[in-house]
């Protein structure tokens, strides 16, 4: 009899029934402690921090932006304009960029505004995605933050919780706390033209579900209007005395609502009509203060976000609803998707978990199967 079989047969052989119980209860102790993607996660930060030694008697500054002229350092007093030390430049790690927005570095005072940054200091949080040319290459977009604040958008462009499952696992692993804002609610009550009423009642149907999903996970989730300044007063409240990142798909509205919590004038790009995707207005990351305390940072609008460092048979340890029931699974490493059995897609089909993620997650594991393939 062949292995398939004897996987088939279990509920009759009682041996085999006894070794399936002790590998279900042995999968249920390892996905209720994500202690060893944790602990991966926290290496990956230790080795994604360039390696030189720290002079502490040099100035000490923070990374505010970075330009096609240099690295602008900003210190207690002003801003320098810096270049990488020689040595820092022969770092052989597997990320793209070497130092990023939020980075803290210690630098040689070369005088007239000038510097040459010589070291980094151990970074505490990353968000990082992989290359878009080269996914054996990490992109580092900003890191030392509290909070990922994962922009979206209603109907212009419209909200796709795949997207911001990526962000939500990204901030995970880069040990971050993920804050959702839902821009442009006020065009559910007043649509754009030639929106249809089957597409309005599409996007407030996914907008519903995503709310109540996000926030049944303990996730913070705030709808705002940049339009109307809806929800503003919410989302500096959650942003005081916090470095926080926006991050999320071009044209959701990230600049608009750094300028509204922020004061700050970036620039506003418009939205291309006929398809209904945004133009991108921030081409650099800026670190920028908030006046009640803490600090921001606008990120380049994306098409799309590609995860780091993250396997297809991992990515359920970053749903803890599936990873909760997938132990009732007939299969102890069942992947939810066409396997008999399923206890996750039972619950999902049934609305025992939300179907809004579960679908997400398929589309995840599907994308990282094709991206594996493709290695």
């Amino acid at each position: 009899m062949s292995k398939k079989d004897d996987i088939y047969h279990y509920e009759e052989d009682f041996h085999a029934r006894d070794r399936k119980q002790h590998r279900k209860e042995r999968k249920i102790a390892v996905q209720k402690d994500r202690s060893k993607y944790k602990k991966s996660d926290q290496d990956q930060l230790k080795k994604n921090t360039p390696r030189t030694a720290i002079d502490a008697s040099l100035p000490k500054g923070r990374v505010i932006a970075i330009l096609p002229e240099g690295i602008i350092v900003k210190t207690e007093e002003k801003e320098i304009l810096c270049s990488l030390k020689g040595a820092l430049k022969q770092d052989k790690s597997r990320t793209k960029n070497l130092i990023a927005v939020g980075d803290f570095v210690r630098f040689e005072d070369k005088g007239q505004e000038q510097g040459i940054i010589s070291s980094i200091e151990e970074r505490t949080s990353i968000l990082s995605r992989a290359d878009n040319l080269s996914r054996n290459k990490e992109q580092l977009i900003a890191v030392n933050i509290d909070q990922v604040i994962i922009t979206s958008s209603v109907l212009i462009p419209n909200l796709k919780p795949p997207l911001v499952d990526r962000y939500i696992i990204a901030t995970d692993k880069g040990n971050m706390q993920p804050l959702l804002v839902v821009n442009k609610i006020d065009l559910l009550t007043h649509p754009p033209e030639h929106t249809t009423k089957e597409e309005l009642a599409q996007e407030k149907e996914i907008y519903d579900a995503f709310v109540q999903a996000y926030r049944a996970l303990g996730i913070q989730v705030i709808p705002v209007s940049a339009a109307t300044q809806e929800g503003i007063e919410e989302l500096k409240a959650a942003m005081r005395n916090k470095t926080s990142v926006f991050s999320g798909q071009s044209g959701v509205g990230k600049s608009s609502l750094i300028n509204l919590v922020a004061g700050t004038s970036l620039a506003t790009g418009s939205i291309v009509q006929s398809t209904r995707k945004g133009s991108h207005t921030t081409t650099t990351t800026h670190l920028v203060p908030l006046e009640g305390g803490g600090f921001c940072i606008d990120t380049p609008g994306i098409k799309s976000f590609g995860l780091w460092d993250l396997e297809a048979q991992d990515l359920a340890a970053y749903y803890p609803e599936i990873t909760e029931l997938s132990s009732e699974c007939r299969f102890p490493d069942c992947s939810h998707q066409t396997e008999p059995g399923c206890r996750v897609r039972q619950a999902a089909e049934e609305k025992e978990i939300s179907p809004l993620r579960f679908a997400s997650y398929c589309a995840l594991m599907t994308s990282l199967s094709e991206e594996h393939r493709h290695r």
